[in-house]
């Protein structure tokens, strides 16, 4: 790293080196069985310069190709975007524990055992299901240096199982499953096996939903298949800068129910979306994104950071290019009601669990609509069955400025959004 950096001094005013690394063995199954093991290593190399002002870019698996990363990074740089930052110098990182050695000790029959477990679970209570997924571990390492002294390193650990089971009856579709990532192995086949045969229990009845606005309460998964994408782009400090966000010009001004709040927080014990520091070596720190309702900060890297007059959240990411501002770990504190309560609560309303397709309606205007995957219907107090043909839609602005519950319960999504029920009122809800 050293070497290509001064090999890219010679040539522009500045320039960074992000190096990862990562290996990851995954075992998968299908069709209720196992079907492969796999050992996948990666390494990728980024240098990212300044010349005349200018950002250049490139990026490699070899770093011992240092001459072809200077001259590929030099000519993006002729056509780059100007430099409105610059890197940041020797910082002090926070201490966030995302490593556990117990992670590469475990072993492919032990992952085999988990995986083989869950489904016997499933289809022992649902023979008729036919069920997929994996258990994979992982370990990652990343380094940065920079011309103005800055350099970052750390090395993280992941361990997640995810299962989805399919009951096809003729015509009738049903899809169920769930997951769960962390930075300590998942050994324990008991918490994925119980929530999948929860929703084979509570789908073996079918009801059928009115079309009309109704309460509808979204699970953490609902949440994250429909209200937060929206969310995620509203945030996002490049989106602000453009112009396109919906809350580009409400900061400090109460735009939700006061009941929620909203905060990013890459600093929480081994989670998966926990770092020290961003992908350009600036110090993680927790970000409040809404207090109480009210907006409170936008997510930024570097480069939308400057040009907004505003520091850098600690919040830019690569995925294969230059940085943009990205979310880590998403938290939505809980409430204090149960969620057998919200249900008792409601006369005639839905609970959507799976949304497909929410992404695709005007996500920067807050908008958010999709199939129900997976939602159970509501009928004075209790739930009575699963809905088909069933669609929901709404705006997140006008749902989330008037909360009617917010649950105590919390689950954590993907590894990277920490979130309870919520349940809103006047849901658009349309079936056929």
């Amino acid at each position: 790293m050293e070497k290509l950096l001064a090999l890219a001094r010679k040539q522009a005013e500045e320039a960074e080196v992000f190096v990862t690394s990562s290996e990851a063995t995954p075992v998968q199954f299908e069709s209720n069985r196992l079907k492969h093991i796999q050992n996948k290593q990666s390494k990728t190399v980024a240098l990212r310069i300044i010349k005349n002002g200018k950002i250049g870019c490139a990026t490699s698996t070899n770093i011992e190709n240092r001459e072809e990363l200077v001259a590929n990074a030099v000519a993006t740089a002729e056509f780059g975007s100007r430099a409105e930052f610059q890197f940041p110098s020797l910082q002090k990182y926070p201490e966030v524990e995302i490593f556990d050695s117990a992670v590469e000790k475990v072993t492919i029959e032990q992952m085999n055992r988990v995986g083989t477990e869950i489904i016997a679970r499933i289809t022992g209570h649902s023979p008729e299901v036919t069920c997929e997924g994996g258990v994979t571990k992982a370990t990652y390492t990343c380094s940065i240096i920079n011309s103005r002294g800055g350099q970052a390193s750390y090395r993280q650990s992941a361990f997640g199982i995810s299962v989805e089971g399919s009951l096809i009856r003729g015509t009738d579709m049903l899809f169920v499953g769930d997951s769960d990532t962390s930075c300590h192995p998942l050994l324990e086949a008991d918490k994925i096996a119980k929530t999948v045969i929860r929703q084979l229990e509570m789908a073996k009845r079918q009801a059928s939903a009115a079309t009309k606005p109704m309460p509808v309460i979204f699970t953490p998964d609902g949440i994250a298949s429909s209200l937060i994408i929206p969310m995620i782009s509203a945030f996002n400090g490049k989106t602000v800068l453009e112009g396109a966000s919906s809350i580009g010009d409400k900061l400090g001004k109460q735009v939700f129910d006061n009941k929620l709040n909203l905060r990013d927080d890459p600093t929480i014990p081994y989670c998966p979306a926990s770092q020290p520091c961003d992908d350009e070596a600036v110090p993680c720190h927790l970000t409040p994104l809404i207090t109480n309702g009210t907006v409170d900060n936008f997510l930024y890297d570097l480069q939308t950071a400057a040009r907004a007059k505003t520091k850098s959240t600690g919040n830019g990411h690569r995925q294969g290019g230059l940085p943009t501002p990205s979310i880590h770990a998403l938290v939505i504190t809980p409430g204090s009601v149960g969620f057998d309560d919200m249900v008792r609560g409601i006369d005639e309303g839905l609970i959507v669990e799976q949304l497909l397709g929410a992404g695709q309606g005007n996500m920067l205007g807050g908008d958010f609509s999709g199939n129900v995957l997976l939602g159970f219907k509501i009928e004075k107090g209790e739930i009575v069955g699963r809905v088909k043909d069933t669609m929901v839609s709404g705006n997140i602005y006008q749902l989330l400025k008037d909360i009617s519950a917010i649950g105590n319960d919390v689950k954590w999504v993907g590894g990277s959004l920490n979130t309870p029920s919520i349940l809103c009122t006047n849901v658009s809800v349309a079936s056929r």
